[in-house]
């Protein structure tokens, strides 16, 4: 790695990532407020370094201009919820809005929530400096290669942790004894979701990594195909395999059946794409995705209880389950603020108004990442963030179709794979409304630009 000018904000940035999901994923005002500050210090040192002359901001930086400028609206579109407007635009943008501020005597906004609207465009425009840092630090190999390294061992660490955890009965969680969750896989995070959305991406990063390593071309004997495979089990493939199989250890632990059900999904659609795309299909590639898909849950998820997660899928039903009724209550927020919204990070409060008092506890998130974007943001914020995402999706595939370099293959996979876990996983849970998973996600995405657009070299020296 060279020992440019941008070298310490490179590390600095690692270091940041693998402090995210330690602090309660950073879902606290605290550990939010540090992920804030740091992100706007590396951001501000870049800037310095590129006034100077010392950086430059690279081709990444330019092929994600169509995200970056969208990412940018969606910035504009949360600030522009939290100003205070004229009643006509309000009533014309948010009718029910008007409504509620004409009642209360307040300053007409679009936000019924200003303050939280504004400490959510705050980390809005983090979320956006992450993902562009990510492609003007990420930009030699040995820095991609680095990325994905710390990024496994981070996912590591909290497989390791939460494993051990679970099955020494300690149950700790950050430095704390847990409340709740006892008996599952949290790691340093609260909710057993958040864990094992946080894995899926860690795993689809490790196997984008493993990957890029394989072999591209026949074995020309069985003695090579032996050697190949002895290579793999005792060499650095080995140890990147023992890191699969750890993580998903954890992922079935946490007994997370739509975390799950979400990573052995976009595997199985990533693997089949990749398989596709090879066009050449070789020894290496079948055995591997065939050790992932069947080695991994039959094996390591029978021997640490994916029974339970079957049977925790069999036994949800609507008697046991309160997610439908906040989801189903949710869309009527939707439904009476579609275009607007009721302001970025105001659903908290907003929801106990619909609360119809079927569902017993009270529900800060709605367990559907899609429904309270849409609640938040309203259709035009959410369009926005879809775009956003969906570009980053095109470049991905269009790189694992169109590239023939075996590391921007692997680059290309961990963005369709990690992101498509979590999109499948979103449709239950929260994950993005976590600070570390929404960090990482913006990495992910991150990834999907470097492997289509970045002509990433060599760094002439390590360091």
């Amino acid at each position: 790695m060279s020992s440019s000018s941008d070298a310490l904000l490179f590390y600095a940035f690692l270091a940041l990532l693998v402090w995210l999901p330690l602090p309660l994923g950073s879902n606290r005002w605290w550990s939010l407020a540090v992920f804030e500050l740091c992100t706007l210090a590396l951001a501000l040192g870049w800037l310095v370094q590129y006034l100077r002359g010392r950086v430059v901001p690279g081709p990444a930086l330019a092929g994600a201009w169509p995200a970056l400028a969208i990412l940018l609206g969606v910035l504009a579109w949360v600030a522009f919820q939290s100003v205070a407007l004229p009643v006509s635009v309000v009533d014309s943008l948010s009718p029910v809005a008007a409504e509620i501020h004409a009642w209360a005597g307040s300053h007409s906004s679009l936000s019924l929530n200003t303050s939280a609207t504004r400490s959510a465009a705050l980390e809005t425009l983090t979320l956006i400096l992450v993902f562009a840092l990510c492609l003007v630090l990420v930009n030699t190999r040995e820095r991609l290669r680095a990325l994905s390294v710390v990024l496994i061992v981070s996912g590591v660490f909290q497989a390791a942790y939460g494993s051990v955890m679970t099955l020494s009965g300690l149950e700790y969680g950050f430095l704390v004894e847990k409340e709740a969750y006892r008996g599952v896989a949290t790691g340093t995070f609260v909710n057993r979701n958040h864990l094992a959305g946080y894995l899926e991406m860690c795993l689809a990063v490790g196997i984008g990594l493993l990957l890029s390593d394989l072999a591209r071309d026949r074995a020309p004997n069985w003695r090579a195909s032996m050697r190949r495979f002895l290579q793999s089990l005792l060499g650095r493939k080995g140890l990147l395999r023992l890191s699969l199989a750890l993580m998903v250890i954890a992922l079935v632990l946490t007994r997370s059946r739509m975390g799950n059900t979400a990573f052995f999904a976009s595997l199985a659609i990533t693997g089949l794409l990749f398989l596709v795309a090879r066009k050449r299909l070789t020894r290496s590639s079948l055995v591997f995705f065939a050790s992932l898909l069947v080695i991994d849950l039959l094996i390591v998820g029978n021997f640490f209880g994916v029974e339970k997660v079957v049977q925790r899928l069999q036994e949800t039903s609507a008697s046991t389950e309160h997610r439908d009724e906040v989801v189903q209550e949710s869309l009527q927020i939707v439904a009476d603020f579609p275009l607007a919204g009721t302001g970025a990070g105001s659903y908290y409060s907003t929801y106990p108004g619909y609360a119809s008092g079927v569902v017993p506890q009270v529900y800060d998130h709605t367990h559907n990442d899609y429904v309270e974007f849409a609640s938040e943001f309203g259709l035009a914020g959410l369009s926005l963030l879809a775009g956003a995402v969906l570009y980053c999706l095109y470049l991905a595939l269009q790189a694992l179709f169109r590239r023939r370099d075996p590391m921007m293959h692997g680059c290309a996979f961990a963005c369709v794979m990690g992101t498509g876990a979590l999109l499948i996983h979103s449709a239950t849970d929260f994950n993005l409304q976590i600070p570390a998973n929404a960090g990482l996600f913006m990495v992910v995405l991150a990834l999907g630009v470097i492997s289509a657009s970045a002509q990433i070299q060599r760094a002439p020296s390590s360091a």
